[in-house]
C-alpha cells in the first residue's frame, strides 16, 4: 500500500485497494482513505457485505469510510432526481420578502410610480415590491416502498435506500420504507440517514412479497394520496396466488401501486418475467426504471 501510493500517487493506490476489496480480501478495507477513496456502489456494496461478519469495533472503524460513500453517492443521485422532482413545488407572487424578485409582477404593480427624468428615461420606484415563493402544488402524498432485501437483490437494495432517502427530502412526500424477505422490517425511521438505513437492512432469506403488500396495505389512510412501488425480481417463493389477492386487494382501494423490476450491476433488468405478466393482469403494471426514471413516475403521478 505504502509503495503504490509513493510509486503512483494516492489515487491510483485507493483504486488498487477498492479492487483487491471486490475480489473478497477484507483485510484491505481498514486501508482506504474515505477522502481519498472513489465512490462506487460496487465498493459500498462490498463493504456492507463483510461488515456482517466483522465483530463491532471493525464495524465503527469502517463507519468514516461507509458515510462518506453513502453521502456522496446519494449526494450523486439527488442531483439526477431533482430536477423530475421539481414539479413538487409551485412558485406563487407573495408580498413577504424572502424568495426572488418577481421583477414583471414588481413592474406591473408599481407602474403608478413610474416618472420620466431630466434626461428622458423612465424610472419605476418599486414601493411593492413581488417576491417568489414555494408552494404545495397539493397535498400530501405518501409513498410506501416496498424492498425485497432477499439474497439476490443486493444491489437493488442499496439503490432502493439510496433512492428513499432522496425522496424523503420531497416536501409533498411521506415516505416509507418496508423491507422484506420472508419476514417485513418498516424501517421508515431511518430514511432520512441512508447510512442508518443501509446498516439495518439485512439482505438475505426467501421471498414473500405478498406479506409485504399486505403491511403496506395497512398503512394506507388516503388510498387517492398513496403510491405503492415494489422493488423486487418477482420470485415468489410462497404460493402466487396470495400475491395475486394482494395486489388485487391494493389495486380496489384506489391507491397507485407500481412494480419495479431489480437491476443487475451491468443495468440490465432481471427477474420473472412470467410472474411479473401476471401482476399486471391483476393490476399492477411492471417495469424496469432507474431511480431517475422512478422519480418521473412519482412527479407524473402526483401531478
Amino acid at each position: 500500500s505504502e509503495e503504490l501510493a509513493a510509486l503512483f500517487g494516492p489515487g491510483v493506490r485507493e483504486e488498487v485497494l477498492a479492487a483487491a476489496a471486490g475480489t473478497g480480501r477484507q483485510d484491505v478495507l481498514a486501508e482506504l482513505d474515505p477522502a481519498a477513496v472513489t465512490p462506487s456502489v460496487e465498493l459500498l456494496r462490498t463493504i456492507l457485505r463483510y461488515a456482517g461478519g466483522l465483530p463491532e469495533a471493525r464495524i465503527a472503524a469502517l463507519r468514516p469510510l461507509v458515510r462518506r460513500l453513502v453521502d456522496e453517492l446519494t449526494r450523486r443521485l439527488a442531483t439526477r432526481l431533482r430536477p423530475a422532482l421539481t414539479g413538487t413545488t409551485t412558485a406563487r407572487p407573495t408580498r413577504r420578502p424572502g424568495g426572488r424578485l418577481d421583477l414583471p409582477r414588481t413592474l406591473r404593480a408599481n407602474l403608478a410610480t413610474a416618472r420620466r427624468t431630466a434626461d428622458g428615461t423612465v424610472r419605476v420606484i418599486p414601493e411593492k415590491p413581488v417576491f417568489r415563493s414555494r408552494a404545495r402544488r397539493s397535498a400530501d402524498w405518501r409513498l410506501i416502498l416496498v424492498t425485497d432485501v432477499s439474497g439476490s437483490m443486493e444491489a437493488s437494495t442499496i439503490w432502493s435506500a439510496l433512492t428513499a432517502s432522496v425522496l424523503a427530502g420531497v416536501p409533498t412526500l411521506s415516505t416509507h420504507f418496508l423491507a422484506f424477505s420472508t419476514e417485513v422490517v418498516d424501517l421508515t425511521g431511518h430514511v432520512h440517514d441512508p447510512l442508518s438505513l443501509l446498516l439495518e437492512v439485512s439482505v438475505g432469506g426467501g421471498t414473500h412479497i405478498a406479506a409485504g403488500l399486505r403491511h403496506a396495505r395497512e398503512l394506507i389512510e388516503v388510498p387517492s394520496r398513496t403510491l405503492v412501488v415494489v422493488i423486487s425480481d418477482f420470485e415468489e417463493g410462497a404460493p402466487p396466488a396470495g400475491l395475486l389477492a394482494e395486489v388485487r386487494a391494493l389495486v380496489n382501494t384506489g391507491c397507485h401501486v407500481l412494480g419495479c423490476a431489480s437491476l443487475d450491476d451491468a443495468g440490465r433488468p432481471r427477474y420473472s418475467t412470467g410472474m411479473a405478466g401476471q401482476l399486471v393482469a391483476a393490476g399492477m403494471p411492471v417495469a424496469a426504471l432507474s431511480p431517475l426514471e422512478l422519480a418521473r413516475w412519482i412527479w407524473e403521478k402526483t401531478a
